[in-house]
């Protein structure tokens, strides 16, 4: 009893926060003082410390330090740990590093003494080593302080007495985009104070970082962190710096900062969220040396409305928090449904309840209340029956999508949880996964959760991949209801649906996945391949993303032959890299062998999985990655060789013409196109007529059975909008087009200029619809609102509506076939005081539009003019002495319009942005007796007026 009073006296116990922190002042005193090797051990500490130390039996961690190079989204990660014996007698040292499930392990070194060892890939016998220097596959068990999402890299060794090892281990990984950010971990568990502790990680991104963020220290078993509840402010001692493309994060906590966060050096994961600057278009491709990376993720997209069955365990081993923790995420999940969603629940043990028999119901206040209700009233019982509840589920959509008129543009999931294995009905792993498979017929995904350890994680891994869907595995002690809304935000906001990537089949090769089922919001779609020839100025890629509704072509070339642009060479921060990598190389192999990884997976005929697995692991070889064919075997470099260095590495940017690009939609440089390309230019040549509003705006009317045109000039106000085409009542479509100003040009007859700023497209017919266009983009709204740029070439198709773009260049817009109308783009790379990037409008077709349509140009489109008298030799010979000279009137020369006569001169014009020289008849005085009534009764209130007659203004 006396001895336990002084011992709890002499040396406080762990809960004394002063006397730690003491302790750990005195601690980073002593170890960054000298920490280099053995004479530091036997330095004279205070009694406290030196019985602290005998009682540590474990040699000391003197140094930790992570460096992370992230280009591009593609992480290379080198962990370094030095660990110090400063026993009299040899003691085993054990370097444990969690890293990422997806990251792939490229490298491992370690020295004791003057001994080095080095790790080398080899491909895996049928019996695994029992070497515990190899990665360990086992799943996270409850009681190792290892979380969801992660494996822990081992190695044990020896170290004799007073001297030091030194560990440096290297992973890379492709960091996926989750809810609109990058996340890149890393686990900071070196379970002991560390002297000197240190985290790097330097990003370049040529695309441009945005939001890029530190949170908290993440640790799920770590309780009492001295975080308070909401807290989101990086760790102590965290800097993060950061230009428009390239960001430095350091984490370098002293001793003292350590304790206070965790006394037992479990610290927890350091993360880094991000994202990059990205425009809707093909994406941004970058190519390196023959080989490309394409990342694509769309914005500004309407959601697509979901169909969807929730299936949930209930059976007796969901007792406690993890139905509970369920019942609170599907709660908030509920909530978040769309009013254009449908959704049903089945919960399933032994028993399958279904909450709404044989049908899918609509999103309303009432049917979520009722929902809610079910979902509460769920208890606990019996076995798991998961095959009947995949059927039960599987058949409940099918009969509704089969049975009922559903949203064509619709898509369609099940979102299956378990805590556990089957245990009722069929048991049998491959009979389930044959079930589900012809039960679901490709038709719609499946997602999988998983919670806790029974879970058969290769079941609900296979389950998914086989029907395009995505896999969570949680643990029983973490948050589940956060980790499942999680998920659930992650797909539950659909895009686009049938994405697929085209590059031309005769310059690609061993191209990885192109194409997507879905496209879920804030997630990225991500093509790798080689290049077959590395001389190409120019990559083609095109993206289609369809269904019944909608149709979305977007397509651009890629210039490859910048050899100047984005080289990485001298980037504070890269600048000492030894490495000799090409990141975009890896990157594509990574992805490669993932794919083979998963098509193995998938596969029930063993020729074709031995075929999958041979490839896997040559290509493993070929570029070092520790796989699940392939072994990790440290082999003895030799007595005297150097001990390893941290190695920080870049990729490689050496090479004539082929530097790191980082390519948005450039367009390929001038040369010698191919007699392929050259046919499809001509096949996308526009056929339009002369009618058209231009330039000042110059008006032109062309009628073919008279053989002859008339032009006009409107001289309107800077924000004026122009009815151009009026036929809201007959076909639906109106055309307006708003004016802005500009100085007159010097010496000119004007007191200023203007232009059409903005086309706006109306149509009403056989459903409500509008395009607004400028020089740099379009707005689109069919009922879902599409933002597209005028910079990328891209093809919109729905129902009634079709819209082109070629790239900077002109906006075809197609109505029912039947109408159609060019809007030409013209922007100045250094535009003159009187020049504004403006837009020209041309009729190509007017068939469908009605005798009725009026507007500036729509009143002539179904009537003609007659010439009475012409004096066209006079004309010509004056025009000849000077084409841009307008001829004086002459009294003879007169149009007959609806009964008016309107005296006309001869002139000349060009069109096309000048391509084209019309010669018209032209009207003077603002179109005075030309048109009906004076071009005042054409201005429009706004630019989604449809007014069709003088003063009466409507709105689509």
């Amino acid at each position: 009893m006396f001895l336990w009073l002084w011992l709890c006296w002499g040396f406080p116990t762990a809960a004394g926060q002063p006397d730690s922190e003491l302790m750990a002042r005195y601690l980073e005193e002593q170890l960054l003082a000298d920490y280099s090797i053995v004479e530091q051990v036997a330095r004279r500490v205070p009694r406290q410390a030196k019985f602290l130390q005998r009682l540590e039996t474990r040699p000391r961690m003197s140094e930790f330090n992570v460096r992370s190079t992230i280009i591009s989204r593609y992480a290379f990660t080198t962990v370094s740990c030095t660990m110090v014996n400063s026993g009299s007698e040899a003691r085993e040292a054990v370097f444990e590093m969690q890293i990422p499930a997806a990251a792939f392990i490229s490298n491992f070194t370690m020295s004791i003494g003057n001994k080095t060892y080095y790790g080398e890939v080899t491909g895996k016998e049928k019996k695994n080593s029992s070497d515990d220097k190899t990665r360990n596959k086992k799943p996270p068990s409850p009681t190792d302080g290892r979380e969801n999402g992660y494996e822990t890299f081992k190695a044990s060794v020896f170290i004799p007495r007073k001297m030091q090892a030194r560990f440096v281990l290297h992973y890379e990984e492709l960091l996926q985009r989750r809810l609109g950010k990058y996340e890149y971990t890393v686990s900071i568990r070196p379970q002991q104070l560390v002297g000197r502790l240190r985290v790097e990680v330097n990003i370049l991104e040529n695309s441009g970082i945005v939001s890029l963020e530190v949170p908290p220290l993440r640790n799920s078993k770590q309780k009492g962190n001295g975080k308070a509840e909401g807290d989101v402010s990086p760790p102590p001692s965290t800097v993060v710096g950061h230009t428009k493309t390239l960001a430095k994060v350091t984490f370098n906590p002293s001793v003292v900062e350590q304790t206070r966060i965790a006394r037992n050096g479990i610290l927890g994961d350091f993360i880094i969220r991000y994202d990059v600057n990205r425009e809707l278009s093909v994406g941004d491709v970058q190519i390196l040396n023959g080989y490309f990376v394409h990342y694509f993720a769309p914005t500004d997209l309407p959601p697509l409305p979901k169909n969807v069955v929730f299936v949930l365990d209930s059976s007796a081993s969901m007792v406690g928090t993890k139905l509970k923790q369920t019942k609170e995420a599907l709660f908030t999940i509920l909530q978040d449904l769309r009013p254009e969603d449908h959704f049903n629940i089945i919960g399933f043990s032994n028993r399958i309840k279904v909450w709404q028999q044989d049908r899918l119901v609509p999103v309303t206040p009432n049917n979520i209340r009722d929902a809610k209700k079910y979902i509460h009233n769920m208890s606990p019982t019996g076995g798991t029956n998961i095959n009947g509840a995949l059927q039960t589920g599987a058949k409940l959509l099918n009969d509704y999508i089969a049975q009922n008129d559903i949203d064509a543009r619709s898509v369609s999931l099940i979102i299956f949880l378990t805590d556990g294995r089957p245990t009722v009905g069929e048991t049998q792993s491959s009979k389930i996964l044959s079930n589900t498979k012809d039960a679901i017929r490709d038709k719609f995904c499946l997602f999988t959760i998983g919670i806790g350890n029974d879970v058969d994680h290769k079941l609900l891994e296979r389950m998914a991949l086989e029907n395009c869907g995505m896999t969570r595995h949680f643990q029983e002690d973490e948050d589940a209801a956060s980790h499942l809304k999680g998920f659930y935000d992650e797909i539950g906001t659909p895009l686009l649906s049938d994405i697929r990537v085209d590059y031309p089949e005769d310059d690609v090769e061993q191209v990885t996945q192109n194409f997507f089922p879905n496209y879920f919001n804030g997630s990225e779609i991500i093509i790798a391949g080689k290049l077959i020839n590395r001389t190409l100025d120019k990559l083609h890629v095109e993206v289609t993303a369809s269904n019944s509704k909608k149709y979305i072509l977007l397509k651009t070339d890629v210039a490859i032959d910048l050899p100047s642009r984005n080289d990485i060479r001298g980037v504070p921060g890269l600048e000492d890299g030894k490495g000799d990598k090409n990141y975009i190389e890896r990157a594509w192999s990574y992805l490669t062998i993932k794919e083979l990884l998963n098509s193995r997976l998938k596969s029930d005929d063993s020729q074709e999985k031995d075929h999958l697995m041979e490839k896997a692991k040559s290509m493993a070889l070929a570029y070092n990655f520790v796989t699940p064919f392939t072994v990790l075997k440290v082999r003895e470099a030799g007595l005297h060789s150097e001990p390893p260095q941290e190695e920080f590495i870049r990729p490689s940017t050496d090479g004539i013409g082929e530097k790191l690009q980082s390519l948005q939609g450039h367009k390929a440089p001038p040369g010698i196109r191919r007699e392929q390309d050259k046919q499809e230019q001509d096949k996308q040549r526009i056929k339009i007529s002369k009618t058209s509003a231009d330039g000042d705006p110059h008006f032109v009317i062309d009628f073919p059975s008279s053989k002859f045109s008339v032009c006009f000039n409107i001289d309107g106000e800077p924000g004026d909008i122009l009815r151009l085409v009026s036929d809201h009542k007959e076909s639906g479509v109106t055309v307006n087009g708003q004016l802005i100003g500009a100085p007159a040009p010097p010496n000119g007859h004007k007191k200023h200029r203007t232009y059409f700023s903005t086309i706006t497209i109306l149509s009403n017919k056989p459903e409500r619809s509008y395009l607004e266009i400028t020089p740099r983009r379009i707005i689109l709204d069919d009922g879902e609102r599409l933002v597209l740029s005028c910079g990328r070439s891209a093809v919109v198709r729905s129902r009634s509506l079709e819209v082109s773009i070629s790239a900077n260049s002109n906006v075809t817009v197609t109505i029912r076939d039947t109408i159609s109308f060019v809007i030409l783009i013209h922007r100045y790379k250094k535009p003159a005081p009187h020049q504004r990037n403006h837009l020209g409008f041309y009729i190509s077709n007017s068939k469908g539009l009605s005798s009725d349509s009026h507007g500036l140009l729509g009143q002539f489109l179904n009537h003609e003019v007659k010439l009475l008298q012409e004096s066209l030799k006079t004309s010509h010979q004056q025009v000849g002495q000077n084409e841009t000279e307008a001829l004086k009137p002459n009294p003879t020369n007169t149009l007959k319009v609806k009964g008016r006569l309107v005296p006309v001169v001869w002139k000349q014009r060009r069109i096309y942005n000048g391509q084209q020289e019309v010669e018209c008849w032209f009207a003077k005085n603002n179109a005075d007796k030309l048109i009906d009534g004076s071009y005042k009764d054409y201005l429009a209130s706004h630019p989604f007026d449809t007014g069709t007659s003088f003063g009466t203004i409507n709105s689509l």
